[in-house]
């Protein structure tokens, strides 16, 4: 398998921004009582603010509107965004790939305002990346699992082979999204995500941890040993 452009997605991925999200809806949740599961977890995984906090108010029942949802954790989540860190493994391959000469693009659900909170502190590993495409960006019309939001970082990287683009995720949601655009995958899961769907669930890998991946084995410069 020949890989010649790779798209990271950020939240969970490549930051570690799932924690912040854990914390805020739970206290959220907790004040009426209900539990944020790692079953919701994983159905809110990936999806854009708004299409996340209408699941959320559906499947808990809770007496919030969707926006009043929104506010509230976005407000909140704002507040410790700054305090975001990247993943293990992360620095190494970005630095790897970039001195390669590997185009690697971002494809987040995020939107722009809040890419720039998340970033804000971790600007050294986001000036690596060719291009950063987000959630709310004019031609991303649908969010994950349809593959705007891949195709559309896959337009701003010149529209190489759709079948030499790797993607990486850390969601369900993003998995299918990438598989939609025609595009190979790597899983990295929470391991309570894992859990929850066994069996490689159409990807061409799965990791515990970016720490683990091995370019050489989609024909990309290989590590320095």
């Amino acid at each position: 398998m020949k890989i010649t452009h790779c798209i990271f997605d950020m939240d969970g991925l490549l930051l570690d921004t799932e924690r912040i999200y854990y914390e805020v809806t739970s206290e959220i949740l907790g004040r009426y009582g209900k539990t944020y599961t790692w079953e919701l977890r994983s159905l809110s995984l990936g999806l854009r603010q708004y299409d996340s906090a209408d699941l959320l108010v559906r499947e808990t029942g809770i007496p919030m509107s969707v926006e009043e949802l929104m506010k509230e954790r976005n407000e909140k989540n704002i507040e410790r965004f700054p305090n975001a860190r990247p993943m293990p493994g992360v620095m190494r391959l970005i630095k790897h790939l970039k001195a390669h000469n590997i185009p690697i693009a971002v494809a987040t659900s995020s939107s722009r305002d809040n890419f720039a909170v998340k970033s804000l502190n971790n600007q050294e590993l986001f000036s690596m990346f060719d291009s950063i495409t987000c959630g709310d960006d004019p031609d991303v019309k649908n969010g994950k699992p349809a593959p705007d939001l891949f195709l559309s970082a896959w337009k701003s990287m010149g529209s190489p082979p759709l079948d030499q683009c790797l993607v990486f995720e850390d969601a369900i949601n993003g998995i299918q999204a990438a598989k939609n655009a025609g595009m190979h995958v790597v899983w990295v899961p929470d391991p309570n995500i894992a859990l929850l769907h066994p069996g490689n669930n159409d990807t061409d890998e799965i990791l515990s941890s970016l720490e683990d991946f091995d370019p050489a084995k989609y024909e990309l410069p290989p590590f320095d040993s």
